[in-house]
């Protein structure tokens, strides 16, 4: 039987291009979003009738889980368990209802990541093999102002999979940390600011496959990105603070 890929966020952006990039390598699918139409309308454009698809919502941890579980009783183990779903937000923690956003940004990009991860982790040690990929984002190695939620988040993240990593060793079953530099996808649509080295979907998904493939532990994408990562990693607070007090912030709500 060909291996399954499950994929969360998958009806568009980064989640679509790595279905695609799966489907041509033979894989079967397991697609989840929160609205099921583009899914369905996506495994027509593949070509893959044999698709599996739910519409869930990864902010809702049982509902998630529950749809995780469901994939194994009716498809089987997936191979491979990619949690792309995330949301990016701006947020300025003086505007109180900008506190229940920042609810709502980690509740989808660091515990839905998690509950994505849930149902599978112990068939999976069951049975000594598997892969959780997790998608991240260089935005999570340092915060920028106005992107706390964001920023937050998907250093939470990183934190995260580098702690399930070390929970994983030895019983074989992978980890994958994927940080995306800037990837042109509804979410960074309406950014306000440049975006270095942009990259489309497809090809962000070709390079991460082929990470996914070599269980890397840690892959930015594209290596220009990762540069830039390490660099920030390193700066001083003050010069990195006068770096980033002119760039534009992310887009609140109400905006």
């Amino acid at each position: 039987m060909k291996p399954l890929v499950y994929v969360t966020g998958a009806s568009s952006g980064i989640g679509a291009a790595l279905a695609g990039q799966y489907h041509q390598r033979g894989w079967r699918l397991a697609l989840v979003a929160r609205r099921r139409e583009p899914l369905a309308q996506l495994s027509r454009d593949l070509g893959a009738d044999d698709a599996w698809i739910a519409a869930a919502d990864v902010q809702d941890s049982a509902t998630i889980m529950a749809t995780g579980r469901a994939c194994i009783a009716e498809c089987g183990l997936p191979g491979v368990v990619i949690a792309n779903a995330g949301i990016s937000v701006g947020m300025d923690t003086a505007d109180a209802a900008d506190i229940a956003v920042m609810a709502e940004v980690f509740a989808t990009n660091t515990i839905g990541m998690a509950a994505t991860f849930q149902p599978f982790l112990a068939p999976m040690r069951a049975q000594a093999s598997g892969t959780l990929v997790g998608v991240t984002s260089v935005a999570g190695v340092r915060g920028l102002p106005g992107h706390g939620a964001y920023c937050g988040s998907k250093a939470a993240a990183i934190a995260y999979l580098e702690s399930l990593r070390g929970e994983c060793r030895g019983s074989g079953v992978r980890v994958v940390t994927l940080v995306p530099g800037y990837v042109r996808t509804p979410l960074t649509a309406a950014n306000r600011y440049a975006m270095p080295f942009l990259m489309t979907p497809e090809a962000f998904a070709q390079r991460a496959v082929t990470a996914i493939a070599r269980a890397d532990s840690w892959r930015v994408i594209p290596w220009q990105m990762g540069v830039v990562a390490a660099l920030m990693r390193v700066l001083p607070n003050p010069l990195f603070d006068r770096l980033a007090a002119g760039r534009g912030r992310k887009q609140r709500r109400q905006e």
